[in-house]
């Protein structure tokens, strides 16, 4: 038996609501969800929980800039070409004011440029009240099927 290739493990994944793939491990055990995605732009959303507290009781920058990445990656995706992929090499995050366990985070991310080898998109992070929580700008390597 032999090991399937990238190409048809992406084929056999169903498409996640909002579209493009499935969410990974790490969304899942984050609780992260697509809410919507269009070309540049998908919002996600992410339950803060008390196990995301830093020593401060405010949710710990690393799980903010995780949400960042991630509307931007799945945004990146939207603006790209059947079988081009994204990942993300550079994040940029200011923290504007805290988000505490219990609250629903919501991150918009959208495209700014989407070039045949790099990309750069911009987050926005929103809590209650559509409290500004951080802002995102990440950098993306762009390469196509096949291609490492």
């Amino acid at each position: 038996m032999t090991n399937p290739t990238r190409r048809e493990l992406r084929s056999e994944r169903p498409l996640q609501r909002g579209g493009g793939p499935p969410p990974s491990g790490a969304w899942k055990f984050l609780g992260i969800e697509l809410v919507e995605a269009a070309k540049g732009r998908a919002v996600v959303e992410m339950e803060a929980r008390e196990q995301m507290a830093n020593s401060l009781g405010v949710v710990h920058g690393g799980f903010i800039a995780t949400i960042c990445d991630s509307a931007m990656a799945r945004a990146m995706g939207t603006a790209l070409p059947a079988g081009a992929r994204q990942v993300s090499f550079d994040l940029k995050v200011n923290f504007i004011n805290v988000a505490r366990p219990g609250e629903r985070l919501r991150a918009t991310g959208r495209v700014l440029h989407a070039g045949r080898r790099t990309g750069v998109a911009e987050c926005r992070v929103e809590g209650p009240g559509r409290t500004l929580v951080a802002t995102a700008t990440g950098s993306f390597a762009i390469t196509s099927e096949g291609e490492s």
